[in-house]
């Protein structure tokens, strides 16, 4: 009796090792860059939060990063352009630089620039929280997909190019003939209150949309276009990885809807690109990590079909 209670008990060791490792070590975030360029990504740790493994670091055009995140972290990711850094890790970069270092270590990046927000939950049951926000300026675009075993969530961002058609008053120019880098938020650019939310306007009710937000709007409805915007702009999920692409393909996105809303392959249904992604019934487990028995069923081949997928499908240059 007592050799039948310790064999059960061994068998499930596996089970609750990997349901201790998954709700430890919750999430991470995949990092690709689109663009015809090199890029640095940026980190920087919310106030309470340790940093990530990199807070700073080189991707060239077509190469991307994986890196970890622990259970709460929480935090901005963000791409700096035209940098250059010499060999000690000390330079300069046209946007989103922070300290003049490769490595950000606890500084933040200056505006303008595009940046990836979120909050991941503490536990199997608390959802992460996540947005784009334009609050701080533009100088990429990016959209950030969720990934989940099956539920569906939402993926966010900005697509279009806001440096195309930013007005005059808040361009950033390059220098050298290389045209405009960044766009500026009108708070960046003017610094009146009523564009920062400062003051008497700190608050929704006193602090409303301006033309310039408006602006960012409407080219991203799905971003931050100013500090009280929230009711369109924040997403929430519970996902094991978030991949975070700069200068998103808009093709490849509306080919492949189901990647892009953290949808599970479906055999081909529900492709069509355009459409929103089905909302789950609140019975049933909206991702690997809300329901005891879902971890049972796909823990192993979580674990397997994920090292498989970062193994042969991405180009890591950190782990």
């Amino acid at each position: 009796m007592e050799s039948s209670a310790a064999c059960k008990v061994l068998a499930v060791m596996p089970v609750l090792t990997l349901l201790f490792r998954l709700s430890s070590s919750a999430c991470s975030f995949t990092v690709l860059n689109n663009c015809p360029h090199t890029i640095w990504p940026g980190t920087l740790a919310g106030a309470g939060t340790p940093e990530l493994p990199t807070t700073g670091f080189r991707l060239d055009s077509g190469q991307t990063a994986r890196i970890r995140a622990g259970a709460g972290w929480s935090g901005r990711i963000w791409a700096r352009t035209g940098c250059q850094f010499d060999d000690t890790g000390n330079g300069t970069c046209l946007t989103g630089d922070c300290g003049g270092q490769m490595e950000c270590r606890g500084a933040g990046p200056v505006p303008p620039v595009t940046l990836f927000e979120i909050t991941l939950g503490n536990g199997l049951d608390d959802d992460d929280f996540y947005d784009v926000s334009l609050v701080d300026g533009y100088n990429l675009p990016v959209v950030a997909a969720p990934r989940v075993l099956h539920g569906a969530c939402n993926a966010t961002g900005c697509l279009a190019d806001l440096n195309a058609g930013c007005p005059k008053e808040l361009q950033v120019d390059g220098g050298g003939g290389g045209g405009v880098v960044a766009c500026k938020s009108a708070c960046e650019a003017f610094g009146l209150d009523e564009y920062c939310c400062r003051g008497e306007f700190a608050n929704a009710n006193t602090c409303k949309p301006s033309p310039y937000s408006s602006i960012f709007k409407a080219a991203c409805p799905r971003a931050y276009s100013y500090a009280f915007d929230d009711g369109t702009s924040t997403s929430t999920c519970k996902a094991y990885d978030y991949t975070i692409i700069f200068c998103p393909d808009l093709n490849r996105l509306r080919s492949s809807h189901n990647y892009y809303t953290g949808q599970p392959d479906q055999g081909g249904k529900g492709g069509g690109g355009g459409d929103e992604a089905e909302e789950p019934d609140e019975n049933t487990p909206s991702s690997c990590a809300s329901n005891l028995l879902s971890h049972l069923l796909f823990l192993p081949l979580f674990f397997l079909l994920r090292e498989y997928e970062l193994h042969w499908h991405h180009q890591q240059i950190w782990n």
